[in-house]
């Protein structure tokens, strides 16, 4: 069945290179092409997105684990690591950061005198409730152009190719 869809730019990028060299299999071009144009756009989404609530990205990323760790939103920083996937040295600077903004605190674990917590501060979870009903509208327009069907079936192929990713 020929695809009813009018050509795009990976299209003619990938004719040219059939073209060219007419001996490789361009397929995985046809996908992955488009997966990181893509994600080009998507990132611009987000950026902006966290922008208009005076959060970068990596802001975001924190905030938000300790956000969807339900209240009263802390974490160790060992649980920070295996959430946001950063190493030791970045969380701490990223901590030291989000403590001077004031979206963030330091506590003493009740449980473990030596552990530290991160607990989001008031500041944090209004900052970050913000951002994620941002980024939810706007990624929702980015997927628009689709039906919920479509979507879904997009969503169940990127997840069973993204499993060996982690």
């Amino acid at each position: 069945m020929p695809d009813l869809e009018p050509a795009d730019s990976v299209d003619h990028i990938v004719d040219a290179w059939r073209r060219e060299r007419p001996d490789l299999d361009f397929a995985p071009l046809q996908v992955l092409s488009r997966v990181w144009r893509l994600s080009r756009h998507l990132d611009r989404a987000r950026r902006n997105s966290f922008s208009t609530s005076g959060l970068e990205s990596w802001e975001f990323d924190v905030l938000s684990a300790l956000r969807r760790a339900g209240t009263p939103f802390q974490l160790s920083p060992k649980a920070l690591l295996e959430e946001t996937l950063v190493s030791s040295g970045t969380m701490t600077n990223r901590i030291d950061r989000l403590v001077a903004r004031g979206l963030v605190e330091r506590r003493t674990d009740p449980h473990d005198g030596r552990g530290i917590l991160v607990t989001m501060t008031a500041d944090g979870v209004e900052r970050v409730d913000a951002a994620i009903t941002e980024l939810v509208a706007s990624e929702g327009a980015l997927l628009s152009g689709l039906s919920k069907p479509d979507q879904d079936r997009l969503a169940a192929l990127l997840r069973k190719l993204s499993r060996d990713f982690g």
